[in-house]
């Protein structure tokens, strides 16, 4: 299952499933608000697949640092070890399609160490496009090896992500009415980070829920100012869009960038943080 995209078609992973080196497949389904994953993972998932949940095992408890601060690496490796994840075997993650839970748990792998892992382009939507059966029986335990060795991708706290809006570019990746403030239906306050430039993780993906040619891509975060010319990051709510916005930029070939995983939930947190509002001046 070599590859240098970290996303992998319905075709190709099929294809690797019935190889000689099958990946290890995670369901990671989750939605801001519901329902649960673990509910859609019973009614039927890709047969073979383990279920990860988002809010207890690829995140730590809510707090000051957000709402879906980066897991402690104790329990993230747990779960991913009886899901079989092993340091030599690829890993294919999947959710629903927007790929938003699935770009979260792919960064995390990453950043914990996991030299081969990649996104279902489309999701289970495009599995069951493609014709391909779902199954509902869990599969058991298993005892993968996989043992979390955190930082191999870099992150910025606020002071960092304030400082790239300054010096760099800072993208939000959430929906452009959060980023002007004009609703804010989860944290504490309105509006965005001073500097950051909107970026809806929505804009990377085409009518089919699948992700955008490199080209187009590429095109869209250089217009943004993210070409990897200067120093980038992301951030959105809690740091799960987020992901979703470097998986893109890695699919079109733009590497560097960094997250802050307290994203605005932190950020609207503490009092003494600025907020802005409106479009960025321009």
């Amino acid at each position: 299952m070599t590859s240098t995209s970290p996303l992998i078609p319905v075709d190709e992973l099929a294809a690797a499933l019935a190889g000689p080196r099958p990946p290890v497949l995670l369901d990671v389904r989750w939605q801001l608000g519901g329902p649960p994953g673990a509910g859609e993972y019973a009614a039927g998932h890709l047969p073979g697949a383990h279920y990860v949940d988002l809010d207890a095992e690829l995140a730590a408890p809510p707090g000051r640092a957000g709402r879906h601060p980066l897991p402690d690496p104790a329990v993230l490796g747990a779960a991913l070890r009886r899901a079989g994840v092993s340091a030599a075997r690829p890993v294919v993650v999947y959710d629903a399609g927007p790929a938003t839970s699935a770009a979260r748990a792919w960064w995390l792998l990453r950043w914990a160490g996991h030299g081969e892992v990649r996104v279902l382009d489309g999701g289970l939507a495009a599995w069951r496009a493609a014709g391909l059966a779902v199954s509902t029986e869990r599969p058991a335990d298993e005892a993968g090896d996989f043992a979390p060795a955190p930082g191999a991708l870099p992150t910025v706290d606020a002071d960092g992500a304030a400082e790239l809006a300054r010096k760099g570019v800072l993208l939000d990746a959430r929906a452009g009415e959060r980023y002007r403030g004009e609703v804010e239906p989860v944290d504490p306050r309105a509006g965005h980070i001073p500097g950051a430039v909107s970026a809806p993780t929505t804009d990377n993906l085409g009518p089919d829920g699948r992700f955008r040619s490199a080209a187009e891509l590429v095109a869209r975060f250089a217009a943004l100012g993210a070409d990897g010319s200067v120093p980038f990051g992301v951030y959105c709510g809690s740091g799960v869009t987020a992901a979703h916005e470097l998986l893109a930029l890695e699919s079109a070939g733009v590497t560097g960038g960094v997250l802050y995983p307290g994203s605005w939930s932190e950020w609207s947190g503490d009092p003494a943080r600025p907020a802005a509002t409106g479009e960025l001046p321009g």
